[in-house]
């Protein structure tokens, strides 16, 4: 698949909200239209509830992941800095997402708000769309109308000393593992993710769903009776199922 279709498919990919596109990846594996990416309830390919999203009027969107760890102040390591995560947004298929984990002690997890004005104005020169921390940031009314989309754990005015532990390596935030190079999609809901390669799938499954349901909930927004909702959701004509 060519870049340019790529870029086409991450666009039509906005247009369905993060919980459809669960429901084409892993959420119902029974589903014709489900692909059955993962075990659905045992493996970390979503968030949890310990994200908000800080600007919910921007929509969905989806990109691929640069990732990053981040932790307190080690002056024994100073190999990485926020120049080597920007060169691996600078290197990635665009557009991206950053995806950046906080390992900070207990005391100080809540209270580094660590991705501010400054940095965010570079991510996005670099072809970042928005970014997903299990910590908090800051800056928030200086970044919304820059139209990046953040999912934090909240935000805190202040940070102290940190450091850059590694970039583009498998992370682990909010109960979604992420490895470089897969495609994010997220919105006001939280995030998932999926192999790059089977993007062009789930586009299309999201199309073939979205009808699905439409005509379904048509038919639920006119049914009457009980016995007409289950008729609807076991997929028999009215009358002939189970009353």
């Amino acid at each position: 698949m060519g870049q340019s279709k790529e870029l086409e498919l991450l666009e039509e990919i906005r247009q369905f909200d993060t919980p459809s596109v669960t429901n084409v990846v892993a959420t119902y594996p029974s589903h014709p239209l489900c692909l059955g990416l993962y075990h659905p309830l045992s493996e970390n390919w979503y968030t949890d509830h310990s994200l908000r999203c800080m600007y919910p009027e921007l929509g969905a969107l989806a990109g691929y992941a640069v990732t990053a760890v981040y932790g307190p102040e080690d002056k024994s390591f100073k190999r990485l800095s926020n120049l080597d995560v920007y060169d691996a947004l600078d290197a990635s298929p665009k557009p991206t997402v950053y995806c950046f984990q906080q390992k900070f002690p207990p005391e100080l997890a809540g209270k580094i708000g660590l991705s501010g004005g400054n940095m965010t104005t570079a991510m996005k020169a670099m072809g970042c769309l928005g970014a997903i921390s299990n910590g908090p940031s800051r800056d928030i009314d200086e970044i919304r109308p820059m139209k990046f989309q953040y999912l934090l754990s909240g935000v805190s005015p202040g940070h102290g000393g940190q450091d850059v532990y590694a970039v583009n390596v498998p992370v682990h935030i909010a109960g979604m593992d992420v490895a470089p190079g897969e495609i994010v999609h997220m919105d006001e809901n939280g995030a998932c993710k999926f192999p790059a390669d089977r993007l062009q799938q789930v586009v299309d499954n999201l199309y073939k769903l979205r009808d699905e349901e439409e005509e379904r909930m048509g038919k639920l927004a006119k049914a009457t009776s009980a016995a007409e909702l289950r008729a609807i959701f076991t997929g028999q004509p009215y009358g002939e199922g189970k009353k």
